[in-house]
């Protein structure tokens, strides 16, 4: 009976290690995704600040979009609002992998050389962004367009990890703070 006990006390052992090699790659992804999400804040060159945003720069929104992990329902603080055209695009990162399907959201003023505003689903385009590794530089083809005031906000994730400067929100993924 005590090697019984013996071989279930270390089965056990084995699984708390597990959990705890668990819980630390959740956490490396979380800061990998949070560093990801941050920008330093500066904006394209052409791109005008909104005159009436839902959002004063400053004030604060619920997030209601999860383009990444942690980002649904933390609060955010509006650190620049935009009149522009977004799109949802798929591109081909210039590091080479899998396209990034359907990233949400590259502005116009985000793409190389892009013409008339808006442009049509299945466009294909240059980006000159640098949200994500992989980005700049990268061919994409837009997914769809909206006419929309575009937000930077800085927020901590749900799972506590800071952000800042993240581009982009649009409007309709925001919600008032109750």
């Amino acid at each position: 009976m005590e090697n019984k006990d013996a071989s279930i006390e270390e089965t056990e052992a084995e699984i708390n290690d597990i959990r705890t090699s668990i819980l630390e790659v959740q956490e490396t992804i979380q800061s990998i995704f949070a560093e990801q999400m941050s920008s330093t804040g500066v904006v394209p060159d052409g791109l005008e600040e909104a005159e009436d945003p839902t959002y004063e720069v400053g004030s604060q929104a619920i997030i209601k979009a999860d383009h990444m992990p942690g980002m649904y329902g933390a609060e955010a603080t509006i650190a620049g609002a935009f009149d522009t055209i977004a799109y949802s695009v798929t591109y081909y990162p210039t590091t080479g992998g899998d396209p990034v399907v359907n990233h949400k959201w590259v502005i116009h003023e985000e793409l190389e050389d892009p013409g008339e505003a808006p442009l049509d689903p299945g466009t294909e385009v240059t980006l000159d962004a640098n949200h994500m590794k992989g980005m700049d530089g990268a061919t994409a083809v837009i997914e769809s367009a909206v006419d929309t005031t575009v937000y930077m906000i800085d927020f901590t994730t749900t799972t506590g990890e800071e952000v800042e400067n993240h581009k982009w929100v649009i409007e309709s993924e925001l919600a008032p703070v109750e």
